[in-house]
């Protein structure tokens, strides 16, 4: 059982924030190991698929070498998000800076009857050489399988942090903390888990920064480096609705409410904009926007804004029509 001891200062140090390059990295693992990812089926068809593509398992062996025997990836293959919704190549551009040192440190012990795979070997020796070729396999990874569906998971995991800021205004940080994931409890001035390190961790007055993500299992403590806080990844909410696809409403919604907003309704089953939901649709934008605000009106969707988007997401009473219909 491990523990994050929080002060006051990492209390109001508290920060949310989405990592592409985690979840690059965790949605290789998640094809790697269906049967412990199944919500994501939908999806790893499709990455299996382009696994046959030769091209691109030469051009992602690096990053796949790191991963069979790990429940995560090396820490410096990860690091902690810094600021809330960075681009991967920012990303990639911290973890090329890691010092040798720490890529070694973070790579597994040598130990008697294991065979050190080649690329983890040119990682020991010589990281400036290997690193760049390990961005390279990421960012092939990502722009084939990843990218073309990053929208729709941004919009779960917006969605996920857009619900825990409100139940910090509600019920406070305790409960945040505590409801991340099922394995978390708040102790005292303590967040115990058997998913964070044995030895404990004191934030040390840097607080942490909260990542949710879509192809996480469980919790996991990302390390940091020089000012940047730890962070914490965990499961977001609503993953089942990731992949749903409702192409169509029932009859019965079409005639109450209209074809084109009862489609709209069905679309929101998981948080999307105007411009996504016009192409899931077909519609125009300014009639996604006229048939939103009817809806919105109406309490069967919310909306919710992030930076310079607002994502809608079906409400209660919007769910309970839909399975009637």
């Amino acid at each position: 059982m491990g523990e994050l001891r929080f002060g006051v200062h990492d209390i109001v140090n508290i920060r949310f924030a989405i990592s592409p390059l985690w979840e690059t990295v965790a949605s290789l693992r998640a094809v790697a190991d269906p049967g412990r990812h199944v919500v994501h089926l939908p999806w790893i068809r499709r990455a299996l698929a382009l696994r046959q593509d030769r091209s691109l398992v030469v051009r992602t062996a690096a990053l796949s070498a790191l991963l069979p025997r790990r429940d995560h990836g090396p820490a410096f293959l990860t690091p902690s998000p810094r600021c809330p919704l960075a681009e991967i190549e920012e990303e990639l551009a911290i973890m090329l800076a890691t010092p040798a040192e720490e890529v070694r440190a973070g790579l597994d012990p040598a130990c008697p009857g294991r065979t050190t795979p080649p690329f983890e070997r040119l990682l020991a020796e010589d990281p400036e050489r290997a690193l760049p070729e390990l961005a390279e396999a990421v960012h092939a990874w990502w722009l084939a399988a990843v990218k073309p569906h990053w929208p729709r998971i941004r919009a779960v995991l917006e969605a996920d942090i857009a619900h825990r800021t409100r139940q910090l205004a509600e019920d406070g940080i305790q409960q945040v903390l505590g409801g991340l994931h099922p394995s978390l409890h708040w102790v005292g001035d303590r967040l115990v888990s058997p998913d964070l390190p044995a030895a404990g961790l004191d934030l040390g007055g840097a607080g942490i920064t909260l990542t949710p993500s879509a192809f996480a299992g469980r919790c996991h403590l990302l390390t940091a480096r020089r000012a940047t806080p730890p962070g914490a990844v965990y499961p977001s909410r609503a993953l089942g609705v990731l992949w749903e696809r409702r192409e169509s409403a029932g009859d019965g919604l079409a005639r109450l409410l209209g074809r084109s907003r009862a489609q709209l309704l069905a679309c929101t089953a998981s948080p999307a904009t105007t411009t996504q939901l016009a192409a899931r649709t077909g519609l125009s934008l300014g009639a996604v926007s006229q048939h939103l605000a009817v809806l919105r009106d109406a309490g069967l969707v919310t909306s919710h804004r992030y930076r310079r988007e607002v994502n809608y997401t079906v409400s209660d009473l919007g769910t309970a029509l839909l399975q009637q219909a």
